[in-house]
């Protein structure tokens, strides 16, 4: 039988389906944020894996299911986000738990579904996608994403063909396979199998990219780099325009789900 703070563990990563971080971000900091109930928060082996305890008792997701990470260190990395907290329990400082209760609620179930929805990112991925001009920005996007477009060529076998200004050229079904199959390569089987693509399909979805999220998953390049890759248009027009505080605070959000979603993917086995 559950207790009241067995719920209360879980009922503060209830998302009621929302999906973006921005909008899941500001929606938390509208919440009443509910009070630590436990003194200590630990890693234990269970029989499928490993758990994180609250004062000896299983943490659960949002769904009620038990929360069983595939590797110790995984489990010490959301056992330390849970130490971490003070007097409130905020979900917005613990983004590596938010996502693996996506993995274990939302990807677990469909795998299938969501590795297709990663994938048909690279039929209209953000790399492809070259300005015309100023020539700053060509010069900046070449030298961000042309790494991209050797990475995706040399390490996933998918030749992708690259657009300029308004035009759009579609990808070839060979290409749009070979980055499906780099994927499905990288997620594996096993444990540790949704925990990795719950990862990949955070950072791509986040980027706009699956082939900046595979080079991050495969760690070609950081997490850092991949988000500043993502970002190479909004910087420029910053550099002309000047920043915005409210669009710097959504993507240092952004940011911060990026590192939490390639530290999932690095932890995850």
């Amino acid at each position: 039988m559950s207790t009241k703070n067995d719920d209360l563990a879980s009922a503060i990563f209830i998302d009621g389906g929302e999906r973006d971080p921005i909008r899941l971000a500001a929606r938390d900091g509208r919440r009443t944020l509910p009070k630590r109930f436990y003194s200590k928060a630990e890693a234990a082996p269970v029989a499928e894996g490993f758990a994180v305890l609250l004062d000896g008792k299983p943490v659960r997701t949002p769904a009620r299911s038990a929360l069983v990470l595939p590797t110790l260190a995984l489990a010490q990395a959301i056992a330390a986000e849970w130490d971490a907290q003070g007097e409130l329990l905020d979900p917005n400082t613990m983004p590596l738990t938010r996502q693996v209760n996506s993995a274990v609620d939302g990807v677990a179930p469909r795998m299938a579904e969501v590795e297709a929805d990663a994938v048909k990112y690279a039929g209209s991925d953000l790399i492809c996608f070259r300005a015309d001009g100023p020539d700053s920005l060509v010069r900046a996007q070449t030298e961000a994403w042309d790494p991209l477009v050797q990475f995706a060529r040399e390490k996933c076998g998918a030749r992708l063909i690259l657009c300029e200004g308004v035009t759009f050229h579609p990808q070839s079904p060979e290409a749009l396979e070979a980055v499906a199959a780099r994927a499905r390569a990288h997620v594996g089987a096993g444990a540790g199998s949704p925990f990795r693509l719950a990862a990949l399909h955070a950072m791509t979805t986040l980027t706009g990219s699956c082939i900046i999220a595979l080079a991050v998953a495969l760690r070609e390049i950081d997490a850092e780099a991949g988000f500043a890759a993502a970002y190479v248009d909004e910087d420029h027009q910053m550099r002309v325009w000047g920043a915005d505080a409210e669009a710097m605070a959504r993507r240092e959000r952004r940011r911060d789900e990026m590192r939490a979603a390639a530290r999932l993917s690095a932890l995850a086995g």
